[in-house]
């Protein structure tokens, strides 16, 4: 969950309400307030309301929800005749982009901070720390179109934002701070992305730092908007989330033409919800009418049908509406839940431990003990991570998202492992050893089994290791197993084995093989394991069973 500060003064001018008021509802939204100060408050908002990451996205919503004005903000988008050229050789590097002119901007020091927070809060949000989506705001005064992004030589050079001299792009990820933390990113890749002017000025070496030509100040009255990235929904929400809360402020926006195609698309998206529906989710008893006044208070367009159905607009800015079921819970927050009746339940029942839930806690405790830090990989994934990478074959009995908002989650995990090694990706940049599992659900064909998989990286990772925890593992879960070679090409020949349980095989654990690490942009060995948990005696298998 992202932290937010709100300046008191900043955040009253743009709600047109005392600070005492919007306090006392700002929880109502769904939000906590983390403290108070003397001249602002940190509030915590859920990392689905991405669009309340801003001091001019909340006092949007609150000016809303206090009833000062209601339904679709409108956004209107002019041309601004500039235009964005995308290098083809960044398709295997960063291949999206998303710009806008943002005109008319007045930045005092609230403004600057409110915008810098945005930012951040939307790389870690949206962008996954900047490998999903980074963005970057430059002073339009400062440089002249058409802009070019392109793959750039890594010995290209420039001055870096904060810095006086220039330095090549590799001089970067070694001296900069944000070089440092995000060299993880671009480092396996022979060039590197950057955006140029038309006079091959250099604007920002994406994902990694802006440079000082473009720095936006107090002074800044035109902004240049880029948002590149490998997710084109990511790039493109990021993007409008940023206009919009600028044009909250009173600017203006434009669009660029990138290759031809016009970029922000600021326009609210359709959607038919039911009167019927809505009771079922949420048992309030409510007409068509009541059910878009509230959704307006919510800053959406809605109409009442004579069907029984309300027509929604939702604003280009709102990422967390995705199903029908989003909309009820923006009805209900509107509704208020301090409204909402309460009741005893209708049944009683005594609950206990679920068999699967002994097991999974028996699990922790044993790679806990050998040192491991658990971790929590994502369902959905992608077949470029379960198989591709791993130098697997796709299984047969892989489960597609029919509609997925991603190509990073079309798929359900059938194996754990390689989340673990993609999680090993993102930290690569961190200190040796480490030594993470996981342990959960996996879904093979439309049957939902539990896993578990570790892994441990350090230069002294090798077999012994792999095979030593999966003989713990075993031995303290009562699995009576054998082990025999393995033929896994995710790990090295020789190096690798197989659990076999009743004839079965259950399980596989060894040194993974250099091809997959090299995959993964690991450095150094690796020494991993995964068992299905269905081999530990005991399992439950009724059909009622998760």
């Amino acid at each position: 969950m992202a932290i937010i500060s709100l300046n008191y003064e900043y955040l009253e001018r743009l709600t047109g309400a005392d600070r005492e008021t919007i306090l006392e509802r700002l929880p109502m939204i769904g939000s906590d307030i983390e403290r108070t100060l003397e001249d602002g408050v940190d509030v915590e908002f859920f990392p689905s309301r991405v669009d309340l990451y801003s001091t001019e996205g909340v006092a949007r919503a609150m000016r809303g929800f206090l009833g000062i004005e209601g339904g679709l903000p409108s956004y209107p988008v002019t041309a601004s005749g500039i235009t964005f050229s995308v290098d083809p050789g960044l398709a295997e590097i960063r291949p999206h982009l998303a710009s806008a002119v943002i005109r008319n901007v007045r930045m005092d020091e609230a403004g600057i901070e409110s915008l810098m927070g945005l930012q951040e809060a939307l790389h870690w949000a949206l962008g996954r720390g900047r490998r999903k989506v980074a963005i970057g705001v430059h002073d339009m005064d400062a440089v002249r179109p058409p802009f070019r992004y392109l793959a750039a030589p890594r010995d290209h050079r420039f001055v870096p934002l904060d810095f006086e001299e220039e330095l090549s792009l590799e001089e970067i990820l070694e001296q900069h701070p944000k070089g440092r933390d995000y060299a993880h990113i671009v480092d396996a890749f022979d060039r590197f992305p950057l955006i140029v002017d038309a006079e091959g000025r250099v604007l920002s070496f994406p994902p990694i730092i802006n440079g000082e030509l473009t720095r936006v100040t107090t002074e800044t009255t035109t902004i240049l908007l880029d948002c590149t990235g490998t997710d084109e929904r990511a790039v493109r929400m990021a993007a409008a989330i940023i206009c919009t809360a600028l044009a909250e402020a009173g600017a203006t926006i434009e669009s660029v033409e990138i290759d031809g195609t016009a970029c922000p698309d600021l326009s609210p998206t359709e959607r038919i919800v039911t009167v019927d529906a809505c009771r079922r989710l949420i048992g309030l008893d409510l007409s068509a009418d009541e059910m878009a006044a509230l959704l307006q208070k919510m800053r959406f367009g809605a109409e009442p049908l004579d069907d029984g159905g309300v027509r929604v607009l939702v604003p280009p800015y709102r990422a967390d509406i995705i199903h029908d079921a989003d909309l009820f819970e923006d009805l209900a927050i509107a509704y208020g839940y301090d409204r909402f009746e309460t009741s005893r339940p209708r049944t009683y029942t005594t609950g206990r431990e679920h068999p699967i839930a002994v097991l999974e806690r028996t699990v922790r405790s044993v790679f806990t003990g050998m040192g491991h830090l658990e971790v929590l990989p994502f369902t959905l994934t992608s077949e470029r991570i379960l198989y591709e990478r791993m130098g697997r074959e796709p299984s047969t009995d892989l489960l597609r998202v029919s509609k997925p908002i991603s190509e990073d989650q079309s798929v359900v995990r059938t194996d754990i492992l390689p989340l673990i090694m993609e999680i090993l990706e993102i930290n690569c940049h961190r200190e040796l050893p480490q030594r993470i599992f996981a342990v959960g659900d996996v879904i093979r064909a439309t049957t939902t089994l539990q896993s578990v998989a570790a892994a441990s990286i350090h230069p002294g990772a090798d077999f012994s290791e792999a095979y030593a925890a999966m003989d713990a593992l075993c031995r303290e879960c009562g699995v009576g197993a054998t082990f025999v070679e393995s033929a896994d090409p995710a790990f090295i020949d020789g190096r690798r084995g197989d659990v076999i349980v009743d004839g079965k095989r259950v399980g596989v654990f060894g040194e993974i093989h250099p091809e997959v690490l090299t995959a993964f942009s690991l450095e150094h060995p690796v020494a991993a394991l995964e068992l299905d948990l269905t081999a530990v005696p005991g399992y439950p298998v009724r059909p009622d069973t998760p």
